[in-house]
């Protein structure tokens, strides 16, 4: 195996939406040359005034210190979307290279959506890498454009050397019972058919694939039966 190549996945939990008890959460990817990837990076530290939405718990940065890492630790931030509660802590991780795709970062740029945590995205050109849909990132690593959710939306596949392949949805499928070719809209979201069409990529990756763990962006029932840092699947 690469010494490049992906050692360990770490899961956090760094929030919640508690009117639905949903998990915001976020990933740490380990390589074995010591090489530290963060998959997003939860909500911002001091939340809008009056958000009622959302509720910030153990964040990101008091998460990896626990493991021994500070902001500076983390070589790359994969930005799945630039939405508040993945992308809220961009900005703390001062010498990392961000890696998002080339449509959503555009789209960024003149929608409302992302407009209250554009200091954390908006970071400057030299240290963003702007991809065009499925990208080998390194041995082990891959990001897989799931557009749907938002444009230029992307999932993540991660191979470790004893677990397998292991699918991170994110928002592409964020709950388990989404996870199926059936049409689940009655026709009311305009975005129905490029999330349809991302939720039938995923699907036949797994199968393709033979996937052992999908994990999903925000499935609380699943979440509590996962391993969570300090744990990692490896």
């Amino acid at each position: 195996m690469s010494q490049h190549a992906v050692k360990r996945l770490y899961l956090m939990q760094v929030g919640s939406m508690p009117e639905y008890q949903i998990p915001i959460v976020c990933y740490l990817v380990q390589t074995g040359d010591g090489r530290n990837i963060l998959i997003d990076s939860g909500l911002p530290e001091i939340l809008p005034e009056g958000e009622s939405e959302f509720e910030n718990g153990r964040d990101v940065i008091e998460q990896l210190a626990s493991i021994g890492l500070e902001p500076g630790d983390v070589d790359t931030v994969i930005s799945t979307h630039y939405d508040g509660d993945h992308a809220g802590r961009h900005a703390a991780f001062t010498k990392a290279h961000y890696v998002v795709q080339r449509a959503h970062h555009s789209d960024a740029a003149s929608n409302p959506r992302y407009a209250a945590i554009r200091p954390q995205w908006d970071q400057p050109m030299e240290r963003m890498r702007l991809v065009d849909g499925d990208t080998a990132l390194l041995p082990g690593l891959e990001l897989l454009e799931t557009s749907g959710h938002v444009p230029g939306h992307q999932s993540v596949l991660v191979r470790l050397p004893h677990t397998g392949a292991v699918l991170l949805t994110i928002d592409a499928v964020p709950f388990g019972e989404g996870f199926t070719r059936d049409t689940q809209d009655g026709g009311s979201d305009p975005d129905a058919a490029a999330i349809r069409a991302s939720t039938n990529k995923l699907l036949d990756l797994v199968e393709r694939e033979q996937v052992g763990l999908v994990i999903f962006g925000h499935d609380r029932e699943q979440w509590e039966g996962l391993k969570q840092l300090p744990e990692y699947y490896e």
